[in-house]
């Protein structure tokens, strides 16, 4: 680090500029004043005051031969570095005369006083966000948000991938066109919002749907503004929704538990089922987990040599995408004792679940046997024994915070405040599960 000069009472930074910045720095040699008459404080400011010189130099060498997402990030850093918010060109033009002017004094950069190009773009607002098509969307994103998805396993990246892909699809097809991303505002929105309402009246489509397409764009959207460092990035699906107040909410019922033990634990009720099938199924009746927290489950998370043999709800995280899995969200990561049919069911399969592992497949077959074979009532899923088991813990008098942690829900959500304390210990979970547990049949012993 060159020293700074003294000028008369006043420390100079004075450093020659590297060559790598000639084409965007007319001048040789920098000189600007620190502002002090201090030695000690002028060697402090000098290191920032140079860095913030390379910055700019960086941000306009990437404002003029960076591709478009970097040319537009330089621009806002460029706003930012003179003391200006970035703004397009359509807000600079309704943008008091006095700011105008500044940003247009700001421009004069070059030695002889003539504006810099670069740095015009950026205080004006010409610079103009990357072109990417709608129909590169999904893909653009998922390369963002390979972070957040780094415990998905393929089938998992599939099912992330899907709706948004549909998403995107639905908005070209209401707008008749596949528009760059940039060019997505309030007016397109609301056209999309138009095509589905007509949608909605011409096929019988829910409402909950269109709202699924909606929020999806809106956060891909938000993704790719954040990826462009965008100051005040643009919202054109804020408030955009369709309500139906004649839909009526709805919620999955439970399989009775009647219907449990005098239907499928009759002898040969399930024997038509493959074993990893049948399995699968007794554990969801006496865990409450969802199906695929079970059928996904690797075999280190099956813990039957513990002393209290139970599943382990987590996050995977692997090479092999094979061996990842990521649960639904942070509540659902937990210990679930193994009791009962579940604890029989898990000993028959050690290692998992490999015919369903990864899969989409269990649920149709499932319910579709058991439909078929006339086990299963009206209007009920086998997702109801999820149901079926807080049903059981709230019939036996246990209070909603621990059913809501045996189930892997938020407590902070039910209680509309923060949590404190440990969380329930695995041997409390198992007087639980016992308390509530259901007759063993021989046939499923």
């Amino acid at each position: 680090m060159s020293k700074p000069v003294l000028r008369g009472t006043t420390w100079y930074l004075k450093r020659r500029v590297p060559k790598r910045y000639a084409s965007v720095e007319p001048r040789s040699v920098i000189w600007d004043s620190l502002k002090t008459d201090s030695y000690s404080v002028a060697v402090q400011k000098s290191a920032g005051v140079w860095l913030s010189y390379i910055e700019g130099w960086e941000a306009r060498l990437a404002g003029r031969d960076g591709d478009a997402a970097e040319k537009f990030r330089a621009a806002q850093q460029l706003a930012a570095l003179r003391g200006f918010q970035f703004l397009s060109i359509d807000k600079i033009s309704q943008a008091p005369l006095d700011e105008v002017l500044q940003r247009v004094e700001a421009t004069t950069q070059t030695g002889d006083g003539g504006p810099d190009e670069v740095v015009a773009s950026a205080l004006l607002g010409v610079a103009e966000a990357p072109q990417l098509r709608l129909s590169g969307l999904v893909e653009h994103v998922e390369t963002l948000a390979a972070h957040d998805n780094r415990f998905k396993n393929s089938e998992q990246m599939r099912l992330w991938r899907s709706p948004r892909l549909r998403a995107v699809n639905n908005l070209i097809k209401a707008l008749g066109e596949d528009l760059s991303v940039a060019s997505v505002g309030t007016a397109q929105a609301r056209k999309h919002k138009k095509w589905w309402q007509a949608r909605i009246a011409r096929e019988g489509q829910s409402a909950t749907t269109a709202n699924k397409d909606f929020n999806y764009i809106s956060g891909m959207l938000t993704r790719f503004y954040e990826d462009l460092e965008h100051d005040d990035p643009p919202r054109p699906y804020a408030g955009v929704a369709i309500q139906d107040r004649h839909a009526k909410p709805s919620q999955k019922r439970e399989v009775p538990v009647d219907w449990i033990v005098d239907k499928w634990f009759a002898p040969d009720a399930l024997s038509g089922l493959n074993d990893e099938a049948r399995d699968i199924l007794l554990i969801s009746i006496e865990t409450g987990c969802r199906q695929n927290e079970i059928y996904n489950l690797p075999a280190s998370a099956l813990r039957l040599a513990d002393p209290i043999p139970h599943l382990r709800i987590a996050h995977e995280l692997s090479d092999d995408p094979a061996e990842r899995r990521e649960v639904k969200n942070l509540p659902s990561q937990r210990e679930i004792p193994l009791v009962g049919v579940a604890l029989a069911a898990a000993k028959r399969h050690p290692a998992g679940f490999e015919k369903y592992r990864n899969k989409s497949n269990y649920s149709a077959a499932v319910n579709k046997y058991l439909r078929s074979n006339g086990l299963l009532p009206d209007g009920v899923t086998i997702g109801g024994t999820r149901h079926s088991w807080e049903g059981r813990m709230k019939c036996a008098g246990y209070e909603m915070d621990d059913r809501g942690e045996l189930m892997g829900h938020s407590l902070k959500a039910r209680r509309g405040r923060e949590v404190y304390g440990d969380e329930m210990g695995l041997s409390e979970r198992l007087l639980i599960a016992q308390d509530v547990m259901l007759p063993v049949p021989a046939h499923l012993a």
